[in-house]
């Protein structure tokens, strides 16, 4: 479980659009270099198996990546925002490559059939959406 500040800057019949900073300590992950302030737009929906961190540069605002967590669906509450991650992750670069994250893990989950058919359905839908061009933060 991850708690952390975040500011809700916009909210959406399915969903919320988050404002949040990074806080720990400077990092490299998947090529993506983390800084310490470096400002992420989320994207939670309350209706579809997935959530998307639009992860901009703290100095240059630039987006560095879309990481977007295979997810149960939102649940919207007091000011909170809860979902149960499903392992599953898909990183999208400004250049368009993807690539999948901890498929081995999503293995080992023990999920049932509807879990697994809908998580592989949310990375499916998040490829094509990405691979088209699709504004995931304006509301569709």
């Amino acid at each position: 479980m991850f708690r952390y500040p975040g500011k809700i800057v916009k909210r959406f019949s399915d969903g919320v659009l988050v404002e949040a900073f990074f806080g720990p300590p400077d990092r490299v992950f998947e090529q993506i270099v983390f800084r310490q302030g470096d400002r992420f737009r989320e994207r939670y929906f309350t209706n579809r198996w997935y959530n998307v961190f639009e992860i901009h540069d703290r100095d240059t605002d630039e987006i560095k990546a879309w990481y977007c967590n295979i997810a149960e669906p939102a649940i919207l509450s007091d000011g909170f925002v809860q979902f149960t991650d499903l392992a599953l992750d898909l990183i999208v670069y400004p250049g368009g490559q993807q690539k999948v994250l901890d498929e081995e893990e999503f293995s080992l989950l023990e999920l049932d059939e509807v879990h697994t058919r809908q998580a592989w359905a949310a990375l499916d839908e998040l490829q094509r959406l990405f691979a088209a061009g699709v504004d995931l933060f304006s509301g569709g």
